[in-house]
């Protein structure tokens, strides 16, 4: 039996040894020799095999004999076939890169992320690396942010995705930006499940705008509207707050459906009108400026947040007919208080009501033996003294 099997062993290798192969052929071989810079190896085939370090992805200071041993069955791709001498080049680089365009392939159909080491800088982007394949990153591809030195990136280790995949010209486009976009989305909206309205939150503020501050609270922006940043009027937003600034802030609206968020530095104890009637109670009178003049009367700031409204019927006792006659933005003026309201933030006030005015003197008519006269008595008194021609 023993005898048999052996027979058949050597009509088969008989058989084989017969086999051809040809260029561009993918052949299984067993390696039969590890030298220096090549691998011999059988073809299963009347020709023998020669492996070129050339053709093997491996790194210069890494010996072939720290890789491979003998019997070892390898994949490769016949480069050339050499009849004349019974041998044939073969190519394992060609084949791994067969193999990882293939997996390139199932990596670009199901956009799964991986990683990747930025090599160098080019125009308009940076090369990596991809199993040994050449990749490209466009620079508006890095960052959902502003990049104004490519240069940061190299050497540096991206999550990125393919988003361009031409296997005929060996093309292959990844995006770092759209990967971080989805993260930053996914950290949005955990930030934003966290945020209510009333929470108070620390924050960094990330940009100016012409109506007010945005701020990151820890992965979501929200607005600190002009009117939000003070309880003074503000013109501009950086008038209070600064690209960088640390700030401390409350939460007075949250839309969860549009992502928006509403914000304020002013806080409660700091509102210039609490206790405002009775800081300035009816009937009391105080100095402030004009600081401005309306149709209708002028804005008088008692302190720097509070303004009170003189109607143009308040300013003098005779009419007057255009405000900007009589006071002019920057005047000092004393004004009383005719009407406060803390609930409304509005105060009511009058210049004309302010102005002291003389009383004259009545005491020298009044007879203090003559309980029973009256003030017409002593004013019919009086008029009798008066020269009326």
């Amino acid at each position: 039996m023993n005898k048999e099997l052996s027979m058949e062993d050597m009509l088969n290798e008989v058989e084989a040894s017969m086999k051809s192969v040809r260029k561009g052929q993918i052949v299984k071989c067993k390696i039969v020799s590890v030298r220096d810079n090549e691998l011999i190896v059988s073809t299963g085939s009347m020709f023998d095999g020669i492996l070129p370090r050339t053709e093997i992805n491996i790194n210069d200071n890494v010996e072939l004999k720290d890789i491979f041993k003998e019997d070892e069955e390898l994949e490769l791709l016949v480069l050339h076939v050499n009849t004349s001498e019974n041998e044939v080049t073969l190519s394992k680089k060609r084949i791994d890169s067969i193999n990882t365009w293939k997996e390139l392939q199932e990596l670009y159909n199901s956009k799964e992320i991986f990683e990747v080491k930025v090599k160098e800088v080019v125009k308009g982007g940076v090369i990596t690396e991809i199993k040994g394949e050449r990749a490209f990153i466009p620079a508006s591809q890095l960052s959902v942010r502003f990049v104004k030195d490519l240069n940061e990136f190299v050497s540096k280790d991206l999550k990125v995705k393919i988003i361009e995949f031409d296997k005929e010209k060996k093309k292959i486009v990844l995006s770092r930006r759209e990967v971080e976009a989805a993260e930053v989305e996914a950290k949005k909206n955990s930030a934003l499940e966290s945020i209510n309205k009333g929470d108070k939150k620390h924050g960094v503020v990330t940009r100016i705008a012409k109506f007010g501050a945005f701020v990151d609270l820890d992965g979501i922006e929200g607005l600190i509207h002009l009117s939000e940043l003070s309880w003074r009027k503000v013109k501009d937003a950086s008038e209070v707050v600064s690209v960088g600034d640390a700030v401390e802030v409350y939460v007075i609206d949250v839309d969860k459906e549009s992502k928006k968020i509403a914000l304020t530095l002013k806080e409660a104890k700091d509102n210039p009108w609490n206790n405002i009637e009775n800081k300035y109670a009816k009937g009391s009178v105080h100095e402030g400026t004009v600081v401005k003049i309306l149709d209708f009367g002028a804005l008088v700031e008692l302190e720097p947040t509070v303004k009170g409204l003189v109607h143009i019927s308040q300013i003098e006792e005779e009419p007057v007919a255009k405000v900007s006659n009589v006071l002019n933005v920057g005047d000092k003026v004393k004004v009383k208080v005719l009407q406060v309201s803390e609930e409304n933030q509005k105060i009511s006030l009058s210049i004309k009501e302010a102005i002291e005015r003389p009383v004259e003197d009545l005491s020298e008519f009044v007879d203090d033996n003559d309980s029973m006269g009256t003030l017409a008595d002593l004013f019919k008194e009086k008029l009798g003294k008066l020269d009326l021609k």
